[in-house]
Parts: structure tokens; C-alpha cells; sequence
């Protein structure tokens, strides 16, 4: 955090500097405009390109954003010296009592994600989260280091429903590790299934139920839990090109987070359900509807899904135009996904 505050005392440094010198303060942000973001071969990411944006109170039609940029970086401020933390939501609301205008929450959030670019940080360092959680569980012992709890250490199997990731977990310290990989699991059917089936235990893992779309505190846990311990991360998530595209997510970011490093997992594994499993394991499906169709054709335009392994995939998903969902392996036993199914895909 002594990084992320330090380049937000330079930033209202170089502002007041601006003003001292008689200057009309003016501050230069990486542009985060489609043109701007480029697909990274080598990174296997979203990755922003060299444009910048000038905002500069010299124009008065700059003025009005260029005040929501600076009061955003002070309010992160803030947050990082009082050992305080607030949500996006909050946010939107807190700029009324300081007078600071947005015309909706998109505008604040947008304005938010500018200042990452900016400071080369994430929101999450500024102390700023979303309201959705995803859920851990697993051998991990963490110590949380907010105030008030910087004596409390938590082991992550402590409840059967798994521990919430919120701000204070994404940033406690590892204590200790008896796991060797991550599982990220879509469904909250199957996260629970696999805790009552001591899939951590079989498999030595930490699992996170991603609740969907993985949220970014859940991307960034993982991302620390592989940089840190160096623990694999593997992405089990239904079979469908919404399925595919979570993982997608996990591997290589998106394009509303290109800015952002510490979201992207490159060699995460996607090990289903893949579209050849639901033939290989005889699987229950469905047709793929009109919604699911459209996901499928923009997936194969968008320059993440070239490699082989997933053109071949994508092409099977259009050739059979099946989808199959998790809890789909259940028509085998409920014991069949640890006893069968993940065991030949953690090999």
C-alpha cells in the first residue's frame, strides 16, 4: 500500500506544482478507447497501447471530468490512510455530499478505472470493490492485516459453506499452505457438492466458487495464490460458450481490465466441461439457443480464442450445437465428478 500511496501524494504533488507555477493544472491518462486496446500475442492478453488523453482545466469542456478524476484519487487517498475500504456503489453516492457530479454509477465507475490507469494500480489497491463476492475454501491459513484484526488467523475450511472473498481476505497474508493447486468452479451446486465430496482433501486443492463470471477479487485471489505459492489454477465451469468464456476471463483478462496485470492468469487450465466431453462422457444436453449461438459466433471472432486448442474447441461447440452443465455428471452418482471426472482432468 506504501507504493500505491506514494503515487497518489506524486500525483497531487505534480498538480499543486502545476498551480504554484501559475499553470492551468493538467493531468495525462492512458487512453482506455477500443482503439487503444490491443490484443498482446506474446501475453496472451488485452493489453493498452500507447495513446494518451490530456485533461486540462484550460478547456473548459474538460473541467467537470477532470475534478471527478482528482476527487476520485483523493478519496483513495483517503481510504489507504485511514485503513478504510468502500464499494463502487458507495462511491457514486459519497461524490453528492462533496459536491463532485455524476450523471449515473457507469460515469463513476468509468472515472474509477481511469484512475487505475492512470496510477498503474488496480481499484482493489485504492481500497474500492464491488458489492458481489465470490467463495473460498480450502487447507489455506490466512492472518488478516486490517485494523482490529491483525491478530486473527483463519484456516479456510473453517465453514462448510466456504469463506467469503471479501476486501480483507483478497489482502490477508499466507500463513500456511497444505494445498497444491486451485479449482475455480462456476456453480454453487458444485462448489458444495465438491466440499461435501473433500474434493480439497482428494485433490489438494483450494477451491473458489466463482458465482458465475469470476468477480475481480476472486480473479485477483487466484492470480496471488499462483504468483505467491505458486500453486496451478484449473477452471471448471458448464459446457457452453458462456462456460468458455469464463475461463477465457481467468486466462487472459478482458478488455474493460486491460490496464490491470494483476487479473490475468496465462496458464490457468480450462478443464471443462468441454464440448468434446459431453460425447466422450455420454453426457445430458441441450441445443444451444439463439442467445447461446450469437456468444458462440462472437467468441470466434475475438483474437483470445486462435490458439488451437481453442479454435478446436469453439468448432466443436458449432458442429454439435450442444451444451451440458456441470451438474449434468450427476447422472452417474453424485460421487462420479471426484471419483471419475476430475481425477482424469488433473492429471
Amino acid at each position: 500500500m506504501k507504493d500505491v500511496l506514494h503515487k497518489l501524494t506524486l500525483l497531487g504533488e505534480a498538480i499543486c506544482v502545476q498551480l504554484e507555477n501559475g499553470c492551468l493544472p493538467f493531468i495525462e491518462i492512458p487512453s482506455r478507447t477500443t482503439s487503444n486496446i490491443v490484443y498482446d500475442e506474446m501475453r496472451g492478453r488485452f493489453v493498452l497501447s500507447g495513446a494518451r488523453i490530456k485533461r486540462t482545466t484550460s478547456n473548459v469542456k474538460h473541467l467537470r471530468v477532470f475534478t471527478q478524476t482528482v476527487w476520485m484519487a483523493y478519496m483513495a487517498k483517503r481510504l489507504i490512510e485511514e485503513g478504510k475500504s468502500t464499494t463502487l456503489r458507495d462511491l457514486y453516492y459519497m461524490a453528492e455530499s462533496y459536491g463532485v457530479k455524476f450523471k449515473d454509477q457507469q460515469e463513476s465507475d468509468s472515472i474509477i478505472a481511469d484512475v487505475e490507469a492512470l496510477l498503474g494500480v488496480s481499484r482493489e489497491q485504492l481500497r474500492i470493490f464491488p458489492e458481489e463476492r465470490a467463495t473460498i475454501y480450502g487447507d489455506l491459513t490466512i492472518r488478516y492485516n486490517v485494523h482490529g484484526y491483525e491478530r486473527t488467523i483463519l484456516n479456510l475450511t473453517a465453514s462448510p459453506d466456504g469463506v467469503a472473498i471479501g476486501p480483507a481476505l483478497a489482502a490477508a497474508d499466507f500463513q500456511d499452505c497444505g494445498a497444491e493447486k486451485v479449482i475455480m468452479v462456476e456453480s454453487g451446486g458444485m462448489f458444495t457438492r465438491l466440499i461435501e465430496e473433500k474434493a480439497h482433501e482428494k485433490f489438494k486443492a483450494v477451491l473458489i466458487h466463482t458465482a458465475g463470471q469470476a468477480p475481480r477479487l476472486a480473479r485477483h485471489f487466484a492470480y496471488r495464490l499462483k504468483r505467491e505459492l505458486g500453486l496451478p489454477v484449473y477452471i471448471f465451469t458448464d459446457g457452453d460458450p458462456w462456460g468458455a468464456h469464463i475461463a477465457m476471463v481467468i486466462i487472459s483478462g478482458s478488455a474493460n481490465a486491460a490496464h490491470v496485470d494483476s487479473l490475468v492468469i496465462p496458464d490457468a487450465k480450462w478443464i471443462g466441461i468441454l464440448p468434446t466431453d459431453i460425447e466422450d462422457y455420454r453426457l445430458p444436453f441441450e441445443k444451444f439457443n439463439e442467445k447461446d449461438w450469437k456468444r458462440l459466433h462472437d467468441l470466434m471472432a475475438d483474437p483470445r480464442y486462435q490458439s488451437p486448442f481453442w479454435r478446436n474447441q469453439l468448432k466443436k461447440f458449432e458442429e454439435e450445437g450442444k451444451k451440458s452443465e456441470q451438474q449434468a455428471l450427476s447422472i452417474y452418482g453424485l460421487s462420479y465428478v471426484t471419483e471419475k471426472y476430475l481425477p482424469e482432468k488433473l492429471i
